[in-house]
């Protein structure tokens, strides 16, 4: 199973935190999406399931297009919801939220940034998603584009680029796309 990040939206542009908003692609993020679909398709990938938010679900439209293969879309691999922060920029989270920023930074898993989703939340439907994904017949062809936080639930200190892959097994670093969950 390739586990894939959305390419880059108009708010990751501007920096801005987004959960469960729902802004498009930036022109930047379609390119993303092209190269990313370009990597699938050399992959062997025949099944796309994908966050329904906008810009995961552009970037499997535009994958699906390449690959010819129409993306499935399941709201559980949807971005953590993180209520009040939505479309905000960072300086004004720390403004405005300082306690509660200052409890996710510390890791609180019980947390709910803005009034949205506790960690434990958000780790039960990830989880559940996957299990059911994974148990799928011929998972080795499966892509799945959803979010970081996602991603960041299965592996905690991984960094993945727009329109990147995360490697199972590869602690703490981009994945390249190179090995299957």
């Amino acid at each position: 199973m390739w586990i894939a990040r959305h390419a880059e939206s108009t708010w990751n542009a501007e920096e801005r935190w987004q959960g469960q908003g729902d802004p498009p692609l930036s022109g930047l993020g379609e390119r993303q999406a092209q190269a990313l679909a370009e990597r699938l398709a050399s992959r062997g990938v025949h099944t796309l399931v994908s966050s329904d938010l906008a810009r995961a679900a552009q970037t499997a439209e535009i994958a699906g297009k390449r690959l010819g293969v129409a993306p499935r879309f399941e709201t559980r691999l949807r971005e953590r919801d993180v209520g009040a922060w939505s479309g905000l920029a960072h300086a004004e989270i720390t403004k405005r939220f300082p306690e509660e920023l200052a409890r996710m930074r510390a890791g609180d898993p019980e947390l709910r940034p803005g009034g949205g989703e506790s960690f434990r939340e958000l780790e039960a439907r990830v989880r559940a998603a996957f299990a059911e994904i994974a148990a799928q017949a011929n998972a080795e062809g499966i892509a799945v584009i959803t979010h970081l936080g996602v991603i960041r639930v299965l592996e905690p200190k991984v960094h993945v680029e727009h329109a990147g892959f995360w490697t199972p097994g590869k602690k703490g670093g981009p994945g390249d796309g190179s090995a299957l969950l």
